[in-house]
């Protein structure tokens, strides 16, 4: 018989997440591990072959990448905007940033 391995399947969506325990066979990849999970009879937005990456503990893996007992696989939703487009646009229309995300103005 074969043995059998707990992994956690996320997806994240803007207002709540998806978690699944699966159980599945020792040897099984990620895309089964999803596939168990049954989330992408729920969300048909998922594209694992074309729109969302894929994680193990914030880690990107390929769909065909092997599980291991207790991983966490998460499936990440595609990105609105380029972070760094959206830096270089604030940069271009002169806004003050400040790490943490708040107002320089004011400040000694």
């Amino acid at each position: 018989m074969s043995t059998m391995v707990d992994v956690e399947v996320v997806y994240a969506l803007p207002q709540r997440q998806e978690l699944v325990q699966v159980r599945v066979p020792e040897g099984s990849t990620v895309h089964d591990a999803i596939a168990a999970s049954g989330l992408l009879d729920r969300y048909p937005d998922i594209e694992l072959e074309r729109r969302n990456k894929l994680g193990i503990f914030s880690r990107l893996v390929r769909a065909d990448a092997e599980v291991r007992d207790r991983d966490r696989v998460e499936i990440y939703r595609p990105l609105i905007a380029d972070p760094k487009a959206v830096r270089k646009k604030r940069a271009d229309e002169g806004k003050v940033m400040k790490k943490g995300g708040g107002s320089a103005e004011g400040e000694s």
